[in-house]
């Protein structure tokens, strides 16, 4: 799972810098034993009326492309 981990982070790490432009940010909290992301946004992307679309249209993508067995991302300050 370390692994997965790592290969999650750097998928983060490419799409952060985009987040940080419009005042966000991203962090990993967990990745579960089925291989859901749970990430939190923060900052200006936290309570952002967009951020389902971002975790979806961006962040999850992004991730899934880089980490196929990746199932879903999720926003745990909206689960």
């Amino acid at each position: 799972m370390e692994e997965v981990k790592n290969r999650v982070e750097t998928a983060l790490e490419k799409i952060r810098p985009y987040l940080i432009a419009d005042g966000g940010n991203i962090e990993l909290v967990n990745i579960t034993d089925d291989y859901i992301v749970e990430v939190q946004l923060t900052g200006a992307c936290h309570g952002c009326p967009f951020s389902l679309q971002t975790l979806k249209a961006g962040v999850e993508m992004a991730v899934k492309k880089e980490v196929p067995e990746i199932v879903e991302v999720i926003d745990i300050n909206t689960k």
